[in-house]
């Protein structure tokens, strides 16, 4: 037991003790309940006198004595032969004031501790039991009653004793539990400061900002980051709505998370404006805050400045655009050099005219494919680089794959060792672009015709699905390796002596417009699968 305890225990026992002396003896004086039956009732209001000194004494001892357990023992004591005394004044084994014995022990227990109550059990045992037998053999000056016999005084000493020691022992027990109770909560309560003061440098140290508001809210919490990030003092901000500082967003409202589905957690971004920097762009996220028993108490809310990440990004996309410029000039400067260098090197001969008319008829038809070769270049580029704007509508898509395919099998490339089969299912109506999709389809049928060199199949089917609808080319040809895989989609990335690269792009572009997606699987020498979905249904028309 700490002093600070202990000199609180001691200011409470002398202020009792005071009370007790004031409404218990003093008004049975002043009320003169039998005063006169009493053998020495001089005696005993000196006594009462006596206490009351003896309680100013132990108030000034209180403040220079810091031995607080021997003035403990020492007002324990007194209070024992003050009892004792009072008793033998008023009457011995006929006082009234037997019942204050019991209290002294419930003092000494609740001050101290289990101990001191057995203690001072056994000191009001031997003083009463010595005070009763010299009553009972008249060596003490007190008169009794006649009928009184030697057995009503044994009887009388034991009941006391055995109260005495009932009262140190459960006085003890409950005092024990009550200090271990309160050492309990003193731990907890130091724990839950510590938790706190640790919650609390939590939340001033993370860089995120932080707010919590009530149920209507209104904002309680405003972390020192938050008050960075929006230029705004925790004191201005607190009992503000939430949407004065983040205009961006509605009062919260649980009803309205809950009928959103997201789990009672909102994400939004936005914009603010901070006094002294502008604007600033804000990442927030925010979510019903909940008490110990699960009620909704309000909202909790964390965000972040994405002002400079956002910078960042869009000049890495600048960056990115720019070196995608270079990265495409480079390769249409590649594709347009190799018939520019055939074209003049025909032109050259035909001009100097060293040549037969029969090397002449070649050159000149070198030179037209040359030329073809440059406006396809030039078409498909213009067709990645400035599609026109799609025009949706429905139709059966099955219909334009039909013709697709047969159109491919009528093609050049297409030999007697190449076989196209096709597992449709019934009509596949779509809400798309139809022309477009007739190019994505040929372009991915000419890859896979040109993949089978030695023959093979190509197997092209669809699909329905409840939102979506998916079609297939597999073919059975050479395969892709897995370090092109990732790249057959990029701009004028080409395996292909005479290919230009860029089919593949525009397909992948056109379905990307119909907010669909075209995956690829692939092994080499096992074939090819191209797999395309589009949404079935997207809202145009």
């Amino acid at each position: 037991m700490t002093d600070n305890v202990l000199i609180k225990k001691l200011k409470a026992l002398i202020t009792i003790r005071v009370i007790f002396v004031t409404l218990l003896l003093g008004s049975f004086f002043l009320l003169q309940v039998g005063y006169g039956s009493f053998p020495h009732p001089r005696a005993t209001s000196n006594l009462i006198i006596a206490l009351y000194i003896l309680t100013i004494v132990y108030s000034v001892l209180l403040g220079r004595i810091k031995i607080y357990v021997v003035l403990a023992y020492a007002q324990l004591f007194i209070d024992v032969f003050a009892t004792n005394m009072l008793i033998y004044l008023t009457g011995g084994i006929e006082s009234w004031f037997s019942f204050i014995m019991p209290l002294t022990v419930i003092s000494a227990s609740v001050v101290l501790n289990r101990r001191a109550g057995y203690v001072i059990a056994t000191l009001n045992s031997i003083l009463y039991g010595t005070m009763i037998d010299l009553q009972y053999y008249n060596l003490l000056p007190i008169e009794y009653s006649t009928t009184l016999t030697e057995r009503d005084f044994l009887y009388n000493i034991f009941a006391h004793m055995s109260a005495f020691y009932l009262v140190a022992f459960l006085s003890g027990y409950l005092s024990s539990r009550l200090e271990k109770t309160a050492k309990a909560l003193e731990q907890t309560d130091f724990n839950l400061k510590e938790l706190a003061l640790f919650n609390k440098e939590i939340i001033e140290n993370i860089p995120s900002g932080i707010f919590t508001t009530d149920i209507n809210g209104d904002i309680l919490v405003f972390n020192k980051a938050a008050e960075d990030i929006t230029g705004v003092g925790r004191g201005t901000a607190k009992g503000k709505k939430i949407d004065e500082i983040f205009p961006f967003i509605n009062p919260p409202d649980s009803a309205s998370l809950k009928e959103g589905g997201r789990g009672l957690t909102e994400r939004m971004e936005g914009v603010i404006r901070h006094p002294e920097e502008g604007e600033r762009i804000i990442n927030l996220v925010i979510s019903v805050l909940k008490g110990v028993v699960g009620e909704e108490t309000g909202f909790i809310g964390i965000f972040q400045d994405l002002t400079h990440f956002k910078k960042m990004e869009a000049e890495m996309k600048q960056k990115e655009k720019w070196a995608m410029i270079g990265e495409l000039s480079a390769n249409i400067a590649h594709e347009i050099r190799n018939p520019l260098a055939s074209l003049k090197g025909s032109v050259e001969m035909l001009r100097e005219n060293r040549v037969t008319e029969e090397h002449k008829g070649r050159l000149t038809e070198i030179a037209l494919t040359e030329m073809e070769r440059l406006n396809k270049i030039i078409t498909d580029f213009l067709t990645y680089s400035r599609p026109r704007a799609a025009e949706f509508n429905i139709f059966d898509l099955n219909l334009v794959l039909d013709d697709t395919l047969e159109l491919l099998k009528n093609t050049v490339p297409v030999r007697n060792d190449i076989t196209i089969r096709k597992n449709f299912i019934g009509t596949l109506p779509v809400n798309a672009d139809h022309q477009k999709l007739r190019q994505v389809f040929w372009n991915l049928g000419m890859n896979a015709i040109e993949a089978m060199p030695d023959g093979g199949e190509l197997l092209v089917s669809t699909k329905k699905g409840d939102d979506f609808v998916e079609v297939v080319f597999q073919d059975t040809g050479v395969g892709i390796s897995k370090e092109n895989i990732g790249k057959i989609f990029y701009p004028f990335f080409t395996t292909k002596e005479e290919g230009t690269g860029l089919g593949l792009a525009i397909a992948y572009r056109i379905i990307e417009e119909h907010k669909g997606e075209i995956s690829i699987v692939s092994d080499p020498g096992e074939g090819t699968v191209f797999k395309v979905i589009i949404p079935n249904g997207n809202g145009r028309s």
